[in-house]
């Protein structure tokens, strides 16, 4: 990879920029100064030094965020502040073309998957491969046992096909867990309008092998992951 274009990618500067910090020395390539722009260098190997920070490049990048209410999940929006926004809040040396993997309404917290790695991306979000979302969610009443035999085998949300069959963790009280692996618009809490509940507080706990731990994550914040299969954050 061309350096310059390498120096971008590290977030280090626009190509301009990164020229002029080249030019005047103060970019240090596997420990060497004076390194022309256009000069090709191994992206896998290279370390690239500046303000006594190392940098090392790597193809895909993979973080989660807890998200917090009131933000939306997209990559930029004119009007309102998205989880980008919050995220390069935080990660303001994160590489750029990162994006959620997936939608939480505005209203619904917890585990979103940020990433450039858009083949994962398109697999995790996938229909063919049923991949289970788990949501915490708080009703307007207590659910009866016909309520959970209904969300199990499949409700009508008025799309024609009934849902496809959710699990429900219920031990009481206005509160329990629903695994689901579709994706559709509102879907959790149409499912719920369905059963005659309604939805208060929805909180996303666990996607494909991805589980939230908000003792160690809390809500707002983000940690990079080693990579995708870790689930030590």
């Amino acid at each position: 990879m061309r350096l310059d274009k390498l120096l971008v990618e590290l977030n280090i500067g626009t190509r301009s920029e990164v020229k002029a910090l080249l030019k005047k020395g103060l970019i240090l390539v596997d420990g060497n100064r004076g390194n022309k722009p256009e000069e090709k260098v191994d992206e896998n190997t290279v370390v690239i030094a500046y303000q006594g920070k190392e940098y090392r490049y790597k193809q895909f990048s993979y973080y989660i965020m807890n998200k917090p209410k009131g933000v939306i999940t997209a990559t930029e929006d004119g009007k309102e502040k998205t989880v980008m926004d919050v995220f390069y809040e935080q990660c303001s040396d994160a590489p750029r073309g990162l994006s959620p993997v997936g939608r939480l309404d505005k209203d619904t917290t917890g585990l979103l998957l940020i990433t450039n790695d858009g083949k994962l991306a398109h697999e995790l979000l996938s229909p063919k491969k049923h991949v289970d979302k788990t949501y915490f969610v708080t009703l307007d009443k207590e659910l009866e046992k016909s309520d959970i035999e209904a969300l199990e085998a499949g409700v009508s949300i008025g799309e024609g096909d009934l849902t496809a069959p959710a699990k429900v963790e219920y031990s009481g009280g206005k509160t329990c867990y629903i695994t689901i692996h579709e994706g559709k618009f509102h879907q959790v809490k149409r499912m719920f309008f369905a059963v005659g509940k309604e939805v208060l507080e929805l909180k996303r706990t666990a996607f494909g092998p991805l589980k939230l731990d908000e003792n160690k994550l809390p809500m707002g914040k983000i940690c990079e992951l080693s990579h995708f299969n870790s689930l030590k954050y």
